[in-house]
């Protein structure tokens, strides 16, 4: 189909980044740099600081990040993670691969983890506690840090979607033991393929994850266990790199886009918008996605393909309703009404504020207005 607004518009991203990143592109092949080189390296220190982070670990995508953690923590039968159902497989499934159980809690009115329902959701055989910082935002980590402590639990925060979000003035991303983070082509800061990384506060755990990266390696002819194979290509890391240091203009778009979506959007009473920029002073969001709630959600999707406006639905499925995945006892109100009702509108630095308005006219006209 041809698009009048896409979702991700890839040809237009790399027509703006072309000539800044083929030189880096061309540098690192030119020099045989392809694995393990100096490129890893910077971006791992780069990012860490860019995160407020100690540490750094490039893993070849966020899933791979979470198995090499449930690895380190030893997860297995008897164990328990608590998180929410409205997310990505791959939140639940580098632990119950291992043979932990998931434990389900229903979402608030932001999409995110419902955090109330922690106390009673932990138990002594809680391992793992994975908030998941969705859309941009970060979830309220206070009631999560209280939850973990109180039964021995540690925090991996799911990041995938918010590197850069920041809740009372602290980085997401650096509430918990480690954090994961997506740079699948999509994300805020996307790679030309998979890619991810593991940041963490813990020296010993970072050190752990770079043999466990590399098949245990912890020098070229000295293996300290068994291990995977994980790791970040050079390439990656340099165009990561490349891109990183002007996430943060990228982002203060995103923030602008919002403003230009919700000063459009918000006196639609029939649909649900995102806090906007500055209406929330304990949180920074960066806005990986703006998802709006409404009914009836589908028949605005096919109303907005028909002006050609390209949208995203996460995820017209909950986990827990999956039939594959053994969840189905699990009851979460909210989760099963947002994935009937959510849909998220083109959000990336490639848009023009003409074609914010564009999409915000035709919901508008979608409803009367």
């Amino acid at each position: 189909m041809d698009w009048r607004v896409r979702f991700v518009d890839y040809p237009e991203q790399w027509r703006r980044q072309r000539e800044g990143l083929l030189p880096v592109i061309e540098g690192t092949i030119a020099h045989g740099d392809l694995m393990l080189r100096q490129q890893l390296h910077d971006f791992e220190e780069h990012l860490a600081s860019f995160n407020g982070s100690a540490r750094a670990v490039g893993v070849s995508n966020c899933t791979d990040g979470l198995r090499l953690l449930a690895h380190a923590l030893d997860i297995g039968p008897g164990d328990e993670i608590v998180t929410v159902a409205h997310t990505f497989v791959a939140t639940m499934s580098p632990f119950v691969l291992r043979g932990a159980k998931p434990v389900l809690v229903d979402i608030g009115d932001d999409h995110l983890m419902d955090t109330s329902q922690l106390a009673s959701a932990v138990t002594g055989r809680t391992r793992v506690i994975i908030p998941v910082h969705l859309n941009g935002r970060t979830a309220d980590m206070a009631e999560v840090r209280q939850a973990a402590d109180r039964v021995g639990a540690v925090v991996i925060e799911d990041a995938a979607q918010a590197l850069g979000a920041k809740l009372d003035g602290r980085t997401s991303g650096t509430f918990g033991w480690a954090s994961t983070y997506s740079f699948y082509p999509a994300k805020m800061l996307g790679a030309m393929g998979d890619a991810g990384a593991v940041l963490t506060g813990d020296a010993a755990l970072a050190d752990r994850l770079l043999a466990l990266r590399d098949h245990g390696r912890v020098a070229k002819a000295e293996l300290d266990g068994w291990g995977y194979n994980c790791r970040l290509d050079n390439l990656q890391a340099a165009i990561l790199d490349w891109r990183l240091a002007r996430l943060p203009g990228w982002i203060e778009r995103r923030r602008e886009l919002a403003r230009l979506y919700t000063a459009a959007l918000e006196d639609v009473a029939e649909i649900q918008i995102p806090v906007g920029p500055d209406d929330d002073p304990r949180r920074y969001d960066v806005y990986q996605n703006y998802p709006i709630t409404c009914v009836p959600r589908d028949r605005l999707v096919e109303h907005l393909r028909g002006d050609g406006i390209e949208t995203l639905i996460s995820w017209p499925i909950p986990l827990h309703r999956q039939k594959g995945l053994g969840l189905d006892h699990w009851s979460l109100p909210r989760t099963e009404r947002l994935c009937d009702e959510v849909l998220s509108l083109p959000m990336q630095v490639e848009l023009t504020d003409d074609q914010v308005s564009y999409v915000a006219e035709s919901v508008r006209r979608f409803f009367g207005r």
